[in-house]
């Protein structure tokens, strides 16, 4: 079994027990069209079909498997020393991100975020980086603040500066 077929298996069974858990969310005589149980349906079901896709993905490599791919799967072993320093890269990362929110507010401190993880991935430095960074920080305030009504904080900076 491969990692693909195991992952998929795996998040399958997640998405089921995600979907029950959405089935069993009361209903209300205050509910719209939606309903409560309406997002975590939709995520459930999304889940799966990822999951789906994942084991699919895992059935054909279980078919393809020749001399070679076993030769590379040997010589990835090394792989897992090196995942950890890189998954604490990007916690720490995150944690910046965490402690700038506050301070710089949400345009800002996801800019920076998306520059970062950027930067860390080794991303060429050309233009497209700032401007990727920007039109990221910009598109996910409009997606939060304006289209789903979440508010996200302005920061400390910003507050002091405008108003």
């Amino acid at each position: 079994m491969n990692k693909d077929l195991a992952s998929g298996l795996l998040l399958l069974a997640l998405a089921g027990g995600y979907f029950w858990a959405a089935e069993t969310i009361p209903n209300s005589m205050l509910d719209d069209a939606f309903g409560p149980r309406g997002l975590p349906v939709v995520l459930a079901g999304l889940l799966a079909f990822l999951a789906l896709i994942l084991v699919l993905r895992g059935v054909a490599g279980l078919r393809t498997v020749t001399a070679d791919a076993v030769a590379n799967d040997e010589e990835d072993d090394g792989e897992p020393d090196a995942a950890l320093p890189r998954a604490l890269g990007f916690l720490l990362i995150g944690a910046a991100y965490v402690v700038a929110l506050p301070w710089l507010g949400y345009p800002v401190s996801i800019a920076l975020l998306i520059a970062s993880i950027a930067l860390y991935e080794r991303a060429r430095r050309d233009w497209r980086l700032p401007a990727a960074a920007i039109f990221g920080g910009v598109l996910f305030w409009l997606l939060f603040n304006k289209l789903l009504g979440v508010a996200q904080p302005s920061g400390v900076l910003f507050s002091a500066l405008f108003s």
